[in-house]
């Protein structure tokens, strides 16, 4: 089995959910392609940074600048074990890029394990994937989960669920029960 992850990012993707996973994915040994339709190995995407500062929805601030590692163009689904879709804006621009929702629905069509975290439910809803299944997002994306056909499992904020070999959640607060799901998905096994 390949040790490698497919990271699909864009401009102003969720900060967090960018940084952290692909940070915690490669410290396990795992090599993360961070790609981005229409830009190489070297270019970089600006992150957004979400925050719950107690508005009825959450707050945007400017992040970081997130340097790609490979290019998009060479991206063939049967090279990695999973793909990881972080929130932010850029699933909202990236659902209507045809080339990305073909890589989405590849993945799954293989069954291999896809975790997408708050607004990722977006390009899961967008390639046509949720049919039947269980899916946390950002609470804004219900709506998209339900008329894809899927079952929004409205989840604690630090919560993750996983339905077959998809693993969702809310946001980044979820992130240690989402990566774990995600990597037991993968199969790798941790001991103390």
């Amino acid at each position: 089995m390949s040790k490698r992850i497919l990271m699909l990012v864009g401009d102003y993707a969720e900060d967090y959910e960018t940084m952290v996973p692909f940070q915690f994915l490669s410290g396990l040994g795992y090599t993360v392609h961070a790609v981005c339709p229409d830009k190489k190995a070297g270019d970089t995407v600006a992150t957004a940074i979400h925050d719950f500062e107690g508005e009825q929805t959450y707050s945007e601030k400017r992040g970081h600048n997130f340097a790609l590692n490979y290019d998009f163009a060479a991206v063939k689904p049967a090279d990695y074990a999973g793909l990881l879709i972080p929130g932010g804006r850029a699933p909202e621009y990236l659902r209507m890029n045809e080339a990305v929702l073909a890589l989405v629905r590849a993945f799954d069509a293989a069954q291999k394990p896809i975790a997408a975290v708050c607004h990722g439910a977006q390009l899961l809803a967008a390639a046509g994937i949720l049919q039947g299944k269980n899916c946390s997002a950002y609470p804004a994306c219900a709506a998209e989960v339900k008329l894809a056909g899927g079952i929004y499992a409205d989840i604690g904020i630090t919560e993750a669920v996983t339905d077959g070999h998809l693993v969702t959640a809310p946001a980044w607060p979820a992130h240690p029960t989402w990566l774990h799901q995600f990597i037991t998905l993968l199969g790798a096994k941790i001991s103390l």
